[in-house]
């Protein structure tokens, strides 16, 4: 609200101009005395928040830390704490800063110290939940540097750190140790993320711990990645800001035409009447003086209080969102939150949901299935691995290929296992597919017991084996794409591939494993290069993987593992429903096309054949992407099946050189489809293709549970995070979170929908209440000279805006034009809010022209009616004033839906108030006012014209909506009606789209579709240009009304994206 924080200024300005007493009409009260209240109402919210972040720093700063200084080990506040300083820290004690860890207590100074001794290195774990969400633990490693360092000569070690600029990324710390005789001599030590204790992770299974502290402060990783948020401009607000615009214009205008119009007055007119008393001569800034009266009679055209009373609803808002039990995750007990409150009347207006796939669609629940080991495929007869006969003969017998794919499954992770209270082995994983392999060999006698720096001991069959100092074995496991190409020579790997494909077909998640055994002068190569690579400062992590691409040749694959990840209770329901809404789905993943199409056709994504179309982009190289984008392009102009029933597949590769080559072809695409499964894609990707549908003026919404999500839900316009088995990451970085992807369908239909409905009438009625007392002032100036005198007085021109009209309207937040069951039930009633149906120039023009209608019928009856009472100005004032308050209350109930109790006391009790308040000021003789309401109220004259008033002004109004509610009904009228009558919702038609256009200026791109095309269908993923179509004609009506396509030639629909 770019433009109404200018006229806010403005109001500053006028209201400095009106302690001038030469201009000013009113007391200047009248527009400080709201100034005042608004800013007094912003500042307390601000301070109020600002209030508990101070006691929320406070007690962190001030939480009290254990540091060694000069051989001393002393308390210090952690706010005290400097780079460079050796800090304790206990089990179970917060990280107070960035730390480089440098020894841990072994068992002979603490007897019942949680650590073992294994080669040259020592292990602990760390929580990092508060960090990046993640409830798993993670191993954190001493540098080979500090191995064997006693503590009576820690305060006496000396090196150097070499550290890299601060930075918000947690997975990464790119750095070198250097420590000085006679601990080491001089060797350079390269440091991880492994080797470090970040700020607000807490200490786990480890009694003490040390570590010298790098970064401190705003300079920690938690501390720079707190960034403030770039605020977010909702659609409605961008439309606000235009119409606040527009009235500002009108404003100038009004006061340039009036204020030239009352100086020809005064010079023609005025001088000849012997009571206006103009001098003969006025000074030079006389010109001014009546242009200025109407600059402050004017002022109020935009009302100020409007944003006072956006930001409570928006609150509330948010807090409706909070509170939904119907949204609660009653598995977990997660709720939903709001994290952004300024943005809910958006939700109402999504047109495309980008959404992840693991975690997010599925529950992330990760159970292995099947698998292939050689060419022998295990579990295709029950569906599970684990049960299967075969396999479990395979290991009694001591299948070598069986076992070296069961140590690999077992042992290639990141996996820590720990030991529960009873015994019991438990397994913490930040991966869940790491973890359903390791369970699922545990399952099958190769149990992974424990790992710890040098040292992995596996149990197969009971018996223990400790995996070193043998022979070097590489172990690899990765997707297809990564491990086949680099078999060794000579092996078939057809079988591995086809079972690749089949699993993938049946939607379950794939990784293959393969086995290398290297020699020792390779391996000694390999790690000095190794060496080399961790220790650079600068591409660290792209030289390590150039040194790793040196190994992975002559891989021996040993099979491929296949994991299911269900779908989440709800979601093929939900998806289904938002669709029906107008809502366009794309899904982003990174896992394999195949697997990714059959998600898809399980949730409802899209339609299986003959009715479904789903076209592949593909191709290594431009001129392939380029071949199979124009082919794609080409179906998707000339076909005329339900747009719901056309998708289109690509990879991270393809994707990749169709941006960058060939963006507008893309683009095109992007408009003409309404479902895309994007595989293979990276979340820079993810992100760039939510930028790219923006640029083209939709509303985005994407959705995500994990790390790699982040990037995509904070560029949309709006990010749902779920709160996953992947940690809180996403939920974090969201404007909201919530607990499964099936409350997505209430949030958008319902919260979404009520929030926008309501912000609508809202916005429009504030501009409406202030334009109609500035249009009274304005008719009055007409009989009073254009002097720019106020027919209204001080008191209740300062008690309009904020006491008079602001109650009753505060109760529509709780209005609902229709219940949430009709709401759910019939979904497409939400294009009203996608097409901005109830907030556009049009419906803001129809208020515009009520307000300027109901100032004509106040002021042409209030004058007519005391045109012969010998009344002061003031009486007349009052008069005015009490129309205007009549009107807004009935105003406010016709725009009603829903009554409730409270509604009925704000709106009747607040016409009420209005004389009780004003016969209060009646009482007092110094209020100017003194005795007027006394001797109105006691004429029946006033209440005849209240009568008039209400009368003429409200009943074409009246009769105008039972026109429209008779004869010509919206789809939501018919609803209405159903819900009031109790009787049955018959078939209604379809909503008529409209068209759309974009204001701002980006480079032309219009997309239009061509007519009388001939209804065709294309198989699944045809790749022939030339694949045979045939007819299988129109589509079936829906029970309810069909949700047309926004690019039908019927609605002449067009769109303009840019070109960047």
């Amino acid at each position: 609200m770019k433009l109404y924080i200018v006229e806010l200024s403005s109001q500053e300005l006028v209201g400095a101009i009106q302690l001038w007493s030469l201009i000013t009409p009113v007391n200047p009260a009248s527009t400080w005395g709201p100034l005042i209240f608004i800013f007094a109402v912003s500042a307390s919210k601000e301070a109020w928040d600002d209030y508990h972040r101070f006691l929320s720093d406070k007690i962190a700063n001030e939480k009290q830390v254990w540091i060694v200084k000069h051989g001393i080990k002393k308390h210090i506040q952690a706010q005290e704490i400097q780079v460079g300083n050796i800090v304790w820290l206990r089990e179970n004690d917060e990280v107070p800063c960035d730390l480089v860890l440098l020894v841990l207590l072994i068992h002979k100074v603490f007897a019942m110290l949680r650590l073992f001794k294994c080669g040259k290195k020592w292990t602990h774990t760390l929580q990092t939940a508060a960090l990046d969400g993640e409830t798993d633990l993670k191993t954190r490693v001493i540098p080979s540097a500090c191995v064997g360092i006693d503590l009576e000569l820690l305060h006496r070690m000396k090196g150097v750190l070499e550290c890299p600029v601060p930075d918000k990324d947690i997975r990464r710390f790119d750095a070198n140790m250097r420590l000085f005789p006679p601990f080491i001599d001089n060797d350079v030590c390269s440091l991880t993320i492994k080797n470090t204790l970040l700020q607000s992770c807490y200490l786990r299974n480890t009694e003490w711990a040390c570590g010298a502290s790098v970064y401190t402060g705003n300079q920690t990783k938690l501390g720079m990645s707190r960034g403030i948020a770039e605020p977010k401009l909702t659609a409605m607000d961008a439309m606000i800001d235009k119409l606040t615009g527009a009235i500002f214009v009108f404003q100038i205008v009004v006061v340039l035409v009036l204020g030239v119009a009352g100086n020809v007055w005064k010079d023609t007119e005025a001088r000849k009447q012997w009571y206006v008393q103009y001098p003969a001569e006025a000074p030079w800034y006389e010109l001014l003086v009546i242009p200025l009266r109407f600059e402050l009679l004017c002022s109020i055209m935009i009302p100020i209080s409007i944003k006072v009373s956006l930001d409570l609803v928006k609150g509330l808002y948010a807090k409706f969102i909070e509170w939904d039990v119907e949204m609660i995750d009653q598995e977990t007990g997660t709720a939903s939150y709001a994290a952004n409150t300024a943005i809910s009347e958006d939700l109402g207006q999504v047109e495309y949901i980008l959404t992840d796939k693991t975690g997010t669609l599925t529950d992330n629940k990760m159970i292995f299935r099947r698998c292939c080991i050689g060419s022998i495929f295990y579990g295709n007869e029950n569906g599970d691995a684990l049960k299967d006969a075969h396999l479990l003969s395979a290991i009694t017998s001591g299948s070598t290929d069986v076992i070296r794919f069961l140590t690999v499954m077992a042992i290639g992770n990141t996996v820590i296992p720990v030991r529960s209270k009873a015994g019991d082995i438990v397994y913490k994983a930040q991966s869940q597919d790491e973890e359903a392999l390791v369970i699922a060999a545990a399952k099958l006698n190769m149990v992974f017991v424990g790992k710890n720096a040098n040292l992995l001991e596996i149990r197969f069959n009971g018996l223990t084996i400790h995996c070193q100092n043998g022979k070097i074995i590489l172990l690899s496991k990765g997707a297809d794409e990564s491990i086949l190409p680099y078999a060794c020579a000579g092996q078939q790997t057809r079988t591995i591939t086809e079972a690749v494909e089949h699993y993938a077909q049946l939607g379950l998640r794939t990784l293959c494993l393969a086995w290398r055994e290297l020699e020792e002068d390779e391996y000694l190569e390999w790690l000095v290069k190794f060496k080399e690579a961790s220790s650079v400062l600068v591409d660290r992590e792209w030289r390590i993987a150039e040194v790793c691409q040196r190994l992975e040749h002559d891989l021996y694959i040993l099979g491929v593992t296949a994991i299911e990840d269900r779908l989440q209770d709800g979601v093929p329901e939900t998806i289904e429903t938002l669709r029906k809404a107008g809502i366009n789905f794309w899904m982003l993943t990174g896992d394999k096309q195949n697997t990714a199409i059959q998600i898809a056709l399980s949730c409802n994504f899209i339609s299986p054949e003959p009715k479904g179309q789903l076209l592949l982009i593909d191709g290594k190289s431009e001129e392939d992407v380029s071949r199979s984008l124009e082919r794609v392009l080409l179906t998707m102009r000339n076909t005329t099946s339900e747009p719901k029933d056309v998708a289109f597949v690509i990879d991270g590769w393809a994707l990749e050189i169709a941006v960058k080559h060939h963006r507008k072809d893309f683009v095109e695409l992007a408009i003409l489809s309404r479902t895309a499964i994007c595989c293979r894609v990276t979340p820079s990707q993810k992100a760039q293709l939510v930028e790219i549908l923006k640029s083209c003026d939709y509303r985005t919404l994407a959705i995500g549970d994990g790390g790699n999500d982040v990037r995509m839900i904070q560029q949309a316009d709006i990010g749902v995070g779920i709160s996953g088995r992947e940690g809180l990451q996403a939920a974090r970085a969201a404007d909201y979170s919530i607990g499964r992807f099936r409350f997505l369908k209430r949030l958008i239909l319902v919260h979404g929908r009520y929030s926008y409905n309501r912000r609508a009438f809202l916005s429009q009625y504030s501009f409406y209440k202030s334009l109609l007392i500035c249009f009274i002032q304005i008719f009055f100036s007409f009989i009073s000279g254009v002097s720019g005198t106020s027919l209204f007085n001080s008191v209740s021109l300062m008690a309009y805006n904020v006491f008079y009209t602001s109650v009753p309207v505060l109760v529509s937040v709780i209005d609902k034009d229709l219940s949430e069951t009709s709401v759910m039930q019939h979904p497409q009633i939400l294009f009203y809010c996608q097409a901005g149906r109830l907030l556009n120039p049009s419906t803001f023009a129809g208020w515009f022209g009520r307000s300027l209608f109901h100032a004509i019928v106040v002021f042409v009856i209030t004058i007519h009616a005391y045109a012969n009472e010998k009344s002061e100005m003031e009486e007349l004032g009052m008069v005015a004033l009490s129309g205007c308050i009549w009107l807004q209350a009935f105003v406010v109930a016709q725009e009603t839906n829903s009554f409730t109790v409270l509604q009925h006391l704000s709106i009747w009790g607040n016409l009420v108030g209005f004389y009780v308040i004003n016969f209060l000021f009646s009482a007092i003789p110094s209020s100017g006012m003194y005795t007027i309401m006394f001797r109105l109220c006691s004429q029946p004259s006033y209440w005849i014209t209240m009568f008039l008033i209400v009368g003429a002004g409200m009943g074409p109004i009246f009769a105008l909506k039972y026109y429209r509610y008779t004869y010509r009904p919206s789809k939501i009228n018919i609803l209405q009606q159903a819900e009031r009558t109790g009787g049955p919702i018959v078939t209604i038609g379809n909503i008529e789209t409209q068209p759309r256009t974009m204001e701002k200026e980006v480079s032309p791109l219009s997309i239009t579709q061509p007519k009388n095309r001939s209804p065709v269908y294309e198989p699944l993923l045809s790749e022939s240009p030339n694949a045979t179509r045939r007819s299988f004609g129109p589509g079936t009506p829906l029970e309810f009304f069909q949700s047309q396509s926004r690019l039908s030639s019927s609605s002449g629909y067009s769109r303009n994206c840019k070109d960047n």
